[in-house]
């Protein structure tokens, strides 16, 4: 199921990236290119809230805008599982690439991560499959959104976290 979910979002993201055919036609540039470097606040869902009261985390990605609609780009960052009842801290760390669609200039868009989860603290797993859908408002410099985060990691253990976020855009000079 796994390589399903991650074969069906290559497939659908081949339009994008056969837009651009001669890579020195790309300019990186501050309107279409920055860093976002943000936070997030969550609860546990499913399994992971017997084991965890809530989550915070940091984000970092780096966007390509290609065209005022379509972007993508690296995500990264951690998010750490707060334990309880005697359960120690754990956290997952993402390397994953991910789609944005805005629809205006300013206002709503929405987006996903996908890729490898790594989990922390967490023995005998090293994590799975991680999406990270979202939902948001933005303009030039904020990013606001609510996100539900899903690590399908090995043994049928899934962490999931439900939340909000924002970044700040830092531009490329």
């Amino acid at each position: 199921m796994k390589r399903l979910i991650l074969l069906a979002f290559m497939l659908g993201l081949s339009p994008v990236f056969a837009q651009v055919t001669d890579m020195e036609d790309v300019e990186i540039t501050p309107d279409n290119s920055w860093l976002k470097a943000g936070l997030t606040a969550g609860i546990p869902v499913g399994d992971a809230s017997d084991a965890s009261s809530f989550t915070l985390g940091a984000d970092i990605r780096g966007q390509y805008l290609f065209n005022p609609n379509i972007a993508i780009g690296l995500a990264s960052g951690y998010t750490h599982y707060f334990g309880k009842d005697h359960v120690e801290d754990f956290g997952v760390i993402p390397a994953a690439g991910f789609f944005r669609y805005y629809f205006t200039p300013d206002g709503l868009f929405l987006g996903t991560d996908v890729g490898y989860g790594f989990l922390a603290n967490i023995d005998n797993n090293d994590g799975g499959l991680y999406v990270n859908p979202q939902i948001g408002y933005h303009n030039r410099d904020w990013n606001f959104y609510a996100y539900y985060q899903n690590t399908f990691a090995e043994y049928d253990l899934d962490l999931q976290s439900v939340g909000i976020g924002i970044t700040y855009n830092i531009r490329f000079k």
